[in-house]
């Protein structure tokens, strides 16, 4: 087989090989005898010994995959077989150019082992690699920052590639080794010449911010960085208007970052401390930093500006705590600059967002909390520079770019989060801010801004119209223009799909909002959404205004119109049958046409279509919180209507997962608002649900007749009773299916099935209906039983289990007294006790997990119920039977027993835990 040393060959065979390597190292060591790993570390080390030949280097993904494994065989073998490994590397790489490469990026290899944050390690494996850097502190780490230093002095000017390895090598170790070694004049010096290089600059950039980071005294950080921007101030670097390279101000701006929330950290320890002398010349040196860090701000590249925005949003935390009135000019020039970089460029891609646009939005969200940070500062300098801003920009909107007017309403939006208050009543309490906000509200409403032609200045005004609903109390008489935007080609009907969709959210918040006020627009509104409820068929080519979530909205909205009015009932009625007959008669007859429908496609756009006239129609009834808001509006029968014509889509043998799912969430809804009036049809419902059904058509059943034995307990008794074993035989079916051992999905299926299963025990043992389960005859009543057994016991999830402990203790509560079922006792003392410490005592059974231990404590209540239920003689067969069975020391068992007769549960779950964790190897 070739070996990685091979010279020739190819470079996939090589990777392989290092691969085989790798996978042994990692998974294999132990079982290696002490010659077979001889064998790899000398294989390791002579290839090494042979890159230094080579006439051409490797190729780097075979570099970098030596590299991993040589950190792999250091943290196996450093602590024990190989303490010299870095000596051992460095002798044979000296300064050879090759042998350097490599050395660093095993180095690097060795800090993502140790300390990579993004690698999730077990607390074994971080003891050990805390042990690892403690020894490496005391035993090399001197020697390596040496070696670094000669490797950065011998090639600074001659391998750019190297130099810029090593300083990243010096900046990844900077975090845990003694700082001293590194932050001394002659790397210092070493690194701020770098910084004149123009390939090595970026890298030096970021180990100095390495360095400036790390945790150490106030007083020292202080001058470590002032010393630091002294020489790059000399140096010219603080004049960044001469700078063209943005990729090197990037990184310059987050070292400034750094080196100004360092500061500010000092500051505050400082003071904390009481060393005002000190605390007073941080914020000196924070003061100097201010006048760079806005120009950074200000920027025009945003990753520049970026990079600089934790500075500035812990300096204003300053002078939110210092009150001169300097401070205040500082706040508005921080302001001025959050508002002009809020502003979209011109090469912003509003139809085909990108990742650019992506980085553009998330950067704004950082400028959001500088401006949240700004209001805490100075509410009224904010409020006040957003209202000279947007009555200026909106006096002449027709003739600004839509950048500027977006930016203008913007600003009015994000003051509603900056100067917070309760229950968005910003236009009452203080009268200067509630009259500068009404005064910016009415300008938006009435200066015809809505009329802007670009998509962004539409939709941040209608934003910002559902964001100050509360403007509308105070000032009804805007309310018909601002829905007529709504409602024409500035909102529902705009060119943008993207605006139509946005509009139709906003319209239905804004109209649940300002109900109260709706009932002069209500049948014009009505009227006009009329084309927008049609049901789009599913024609080929016919392209609807709005998508069918979008029409969702527009349903809600129209039944919260409907309901909240001031009509009399029958007026109601007949407006909400307007709304919903003719989706009740597209139904029908799209249902006969899947019938016939013989293409698959075709079959699949039908159901959907159904399957949407069944979610616009449960939609509208959101506008109800109850039966007696459906009754009050004379809508019930409607609804009934409605669901005698959409449950013969439960016999449809097409496309039944489709229409089954739109079905069942519909009854959902009508058992909150017919209740008892659902009955009816709920068996027939069931009975078709249950047929040829899928693990996952189970899952979804099970919570709608959850539902309803919770909702109605002892009225639908017959109907469990009848409807019982059907279900639990349909449950089992796919249980019992075999699947493929490796299958994750169809495992992961049959686990949620099975904890379905169980809250379903859980549920009718719950309400009272225990008569459910013992009607159904000694034979399933056991194998009910037993798989709630099976499942405390033999399935590793916390969750089931914890349910079927609950089942179990109230099946004691109701039938282990002296009056229970015949032959229950006996189940109690042979099944249910045993469970309760077979469970705990699984390996699998984690106690340190918290889902396991609420199954536990669910555990311990079976126990005490059982214990309640039947007193003295639970207690002398844990003691004379059970527990001896199980070896536990007699001390033990009277510790036990005495901790059950304990009247304060709590105490027994505690001792419960201990007893467990004790009893485990």
């Amino acid at each position: 087989m070739p070996t990685p040393t091979s010279d020739k060959g190819d470079d996939h065979i090589k990777f392989f090989c290092f691969q085989v390597l790798e996978h042994q190292v990692k998974y294999k060591y132990s079982e290696l005898t002490t010659i077979q790993q001889q064998l790899i570390r000398e294989t390791l080390i002579s290839w090494l010994q042979a890159q230094m030949l080579n006439p051409q280097p490797e190729k780097t993904f075979i570099r970098n995959k030596a590299a991993q494994v040589f950190a792999l065989l250091f943290v196996t073998e450093y602590l024990t077989k190989w303490p010299k490994f870095f000596f051992d590397i460095l002798s044979v790489v000296g300064l050879n150019s090759r042998g350097v490469d490599l050395y660093l990026r095993i180095l690097m290899a060795i800090d993502s082992e140790l300390v990579d944050r993004d690698v999730v390690h077990t607390s074994e494996e971080a003891r050990r690699n805390t042990l690892i850097k403690d020894t490496m502190r005391e035993q090399c780490i001197p020697n390596l920052v040496e070696s670094w230093y000669q490797i950065l002095q011998n090639y600074q000017y001659t391998n750019s590639e190297v130099t810029c390895q090593c300083l990243e090598v010096v900046g990844a170790y900077v975090s845990w080794i003694d700082l001293s070694l590194i932050a001394n004049d002659r790397f210092i010096n070493m690194l701020l010449g770098h910084m004149s290089i123009e390939v090595l600059r970026e890298e030096a950039c970021d180990c100095l911010f390495e360095i400036v980071n790390k945790g150490m005294d106030p007083v020292d950080k202080m001058k470590l960085v002032e010393s630091l921007c002294q020489v790059l101030q000399s140096a010219g670097f603080f004049s960044i208007d001469q700078e063209e390279d943005v990729d090197f101000l990037a990184r310059f701006s987050k070292l400034v970052n750094g080196m100004g929330q360092s500061l500010i950290v000092s500051w505050t320890k400082l003071i904390k401390n009481g060393d005002i002398k000190n605390a007073q010349e941080a914020l000196q040196a924070i003061e100097t930093k201010v006048a760079l860090m806005l120009q950074l701000l200000i920027h025009e590249d945003d990753d520049i500006s970026s990079n600089i925005i934790g500075f500035c949003y812990d300096y204003l935390h300053i002078l939110k705590q210092l009150t001169v009135l300097s401070d205040q000019q500082k706040a508005n020039a921080i302001m001025l600059a959050v508002m002009k970089k809020l502003t979209y460029d011109e090469e912003y891609n509003f139809e085909n967002e990108g990742e650019d646009e992506a980085m553009f939005v998330e950067y704004r969200k950082q400028l959001k909390l500088l401006l949240d940070r700004l209001a805490q500062v100075s509410p009224e300098l904010l409020l006040a520079s957003v209202r000279r801003v947007f009555s200026s920009t909106l006096q002449n909107w027709q003739t600004t770019r839509f950048m500027e007017v977006e930016v203008a309403i913007r600003l009015l939006y994000m003051l509603a989060e900056a100067l917070p208050v309760s229950h968005g009543a910003h236009f009452s309490g203080d009268v200067s801010k509630a009259s500068a906000l009404q005064d910016m509200m009415r300008t938006l409403v009435t200066s015809g801004v809505s009329s802007y032609q670009h998509t962004s200045v539409t939709l941040e005004f209608f934003e910002t119209v559902v964001r100050y609903e509360k403007f509308f109390t105070v000032e009804p008489q805007h309310i018909p223009c601002v829905l007529m935007a709504f409602l024409d080609h500035r909102g529902l009907r705009h060119a943008s799909a993207k605006v139509r969709s946005r509009t139709a959210y906003l319209f239905s918040r804004f109209v649940k909002s300002l109900n109260k006020q709706m009932n002069p627009f209500i049948e014009d509104i009505l009227n006009r959404i009329q084309d927008l409820l049609e049901l789009s068929p599913p024609e080929n080519g016919y392209q609807s205004l709005l998508s069918s979530d979008d029409q969702l909205f527009i349903y809600e909205t129209a039944g919260v119109l409907i309901v909240n009015s001031e009509y009399p009932a029958e007026r109601k009625q007949a407006l909400m049958r307007n709304l919903l007959t003719p989706l009740m008669e597209k139904f029908k007859i799209l249902l006969e046409k899947l019938m016939l429908a013989q293409d698959e496609e075709r079959q699949a756009s039908l159901a959907d279509c159904l399957n949407h006239a069944v979610g616009f129609a449960s939609r509208t009834s959101k506008a109800f919180s109850n039966k007696q808001t459906v009754k009050q509006c004379g809508c019930s029968e409607v609804y009934l209507d409605c669901l005698q014509t959409f449950l013969p889509a439960l016999s449809c043998p097409l496309q039944k997962d489709v229409l089954r799912s739109g079905v069942r969430t519909f009854l959902h809804r009508m058992i909150i608002c017919l209740e008892e009036e659902v009955l009816p049809f709920i068996p027939s419902a069931s009975e078709h649900m249950l047929k040829d059904c899928e693990a996952k058509d189970l899952q979804e059943l099970i919570p709608l007749i959850n539902q309803i034995t919770a909702k109605f307990k002892v009225q639908v008794s017959p109907f469990l009773q009848q409807m019982f074993m059907p279900l639990l035989r349909a449950i089992f079916e796919v249980l019992l299916r075999p699947a493929e051992d490796n299958d994750q999905s169809a495992a992961l299926e049959k686990q949620m099935l099975r904890r379905s299963y169980f809250a379903f025990l859980q549920t009718v043992t719950g309400s009272g209906m225990s008569e459910v389960v013992a009607n159904q005859g000694a034979e399933n009543v056991e194998r009910v039983l037993v798989t709630v057994i099976q499942g405390a016991v033999e399935y590793p999830d916390p969750i089931a289990q914890k349910t079927c402990f609950i089942i179990l203790s109230k099946l004691v509560e109701l039938w282990g007294g002296e009056d229970g079922p015949v032959g229950f006792a006996d189940f109690v003392y042979k099944h249910i006790v045993p469970a309760c410490f077979l469970a705990p005592l699984k390996q699998t059974f984690d106690l340190a997990d918290a889902q396991t231990v609420l199954a536990l404590s669910e555990c311990a209540v079976t126990l005490k119920t059982i214990h309640l239920k039947r007193g003295p003689e639970c207690v002398q067969y844990l003691q004379q039977e059970y527990l001896p069975s199980l070896q536990v020391a007699p001390e033990i068992i009277q510790e036990f027993c005495q901790a059950l007769q304990q009247p304060d549960a709590k105490v027994f779950k505690n001792y419960l835990k201990v007893f467990f964790q004790r009893a485990k190897p």
